[in-house]
């Protein structure tokens, strides 16, 4: 007599796996064209963008935007590199913003959000709701200029760092990778070795949660260096200006230019307008993407971290 294995969980999970990527050649075919397809709707932007930035400008007025354009000039790039001395100073100032700013950043996202995983803590729960209060109810712009100027955070590297330092979703992002990839079993096992909290968080728990780490310090990283609006409201000295708000000047100044071209003393062939703007949203794009590939390992492997369990 013939028995039936009692397949486990495990072994339910991986067949059903394994009967959803057996698929016909015809339908991996398709899946591909799909992703590629997606992929191309991803990339051809910032291709277009590029094309627009190296197309001179009496091509734009003349035959609007094309990937195919009738003149190339490299005049946006020329005009965006008039800033001289002042670029450079600027993309130091943002360097050095998005560094020191997410390091800071990500190291209380992660200190933050391990306090309040942890269940033996106290105030676990205070805490947790001071966090998602903040997300729901804002101060407002006035009293947070006021409280920034009142604690000396004005026309200096802090007021571009400390009120972006701490931000509540990424907190509870943070927590939600902590509870869904680290076993509590690992940390109460290293508190009974002796390990103390710090030991813990880091020699325990932090290299597990390298994906998280990773991930919130990408996202604190785009935010620092696409931030334009606390230089504005907090920076009068052009030797702290990033370079966000560096260049969203000179596009203000080209966009006065163009208002004011109807005056006869003004030739509209200087006037540098869509080129630059396209050729100043390069500029910013490059070096963040250039950062990117070096967290993309550690971002796939946290969405695939838990994924399969037994």
């Amino acid at each position: 007599m013939e028995t039936t294995a009692v397949k486990s969980p495990r072994q339910k999970k991986v067949h059903e796996y394994n009967r959803l990527t057996s698929a016909s050649p015809l339908a991996q075919a398709l899946i591909h064209c799909v992703f590629i397809l997606f992929c191309a709707i991803c990339v051809l932007p910032f291709i277009f963008v590029v094309i627009i930035s190296f197309t001179a400008d009496a091509s734009l007025v003349e035959k609007g935007y094309s990937f195919f354009p009738s003149a190339w000039s490299l005049e946006g790039y020329a005009n965006a590199f008039k800033a001289g001395r002042q670029l450079w100073v600027s993309l130091f100032n943002s360097c050095l913003v998005t560094v020191v700013g997410t390091v800071l950043a990500t190291a209380m996202t992660a200190l933050y959000s391990y306090a309040i995983y942890r269940r033996e803590y106290k105030y676990r729960s205070f805490f947790t709701w001071l966090n998602f209060i903040t997300m729901v109810f804002g101060g407002g712009l006035v009293p947070t200029i006021i409280v920034c100027k009142m604690l000396g955070m004005d026309n200096n590297y802090a007021a571009l760092i400390v009120p972006a330092l701490l931000n509540p979703f990424n907190v509870i992002i943070m927590r939600a990778f902590y509870q869904s990839s680290i076993p509590y079993d690992i940390v109460e096992a290293a508190y009974i070795d002796g390990c103390g909290e710090w030991r813990s968080f880091f020699d325990v728990v932090l290299p597990v949660a390298k994906p998280g780490v990773a991930t919130i310090a990408l996202l604190n990283m785009l935010m620092y260096w696409n931030d334009w609006q606390l230089a504005q409201i907090y920076i009068r000295n052009d030797s702290l200006m990033p370079l966000q708000r560096l260049l969203m000047r000179m596009q203000e100044n080209a966009s006065l230019i163009l208002q004011n071209s109807g005056m006869p003393s003004v030739q509209i062939g200087a006037i540098p307008t869509e080129n630059l703007r396209m050729a100043l949203c390069v500029i910013l794009v490059v070096p963040i993407a250039c950062a990117y590939p070096f967290f993309q390992r550690y971002i796939v492997k946290g969405l695939t971290v838990g994924a399969v369990k037994g």
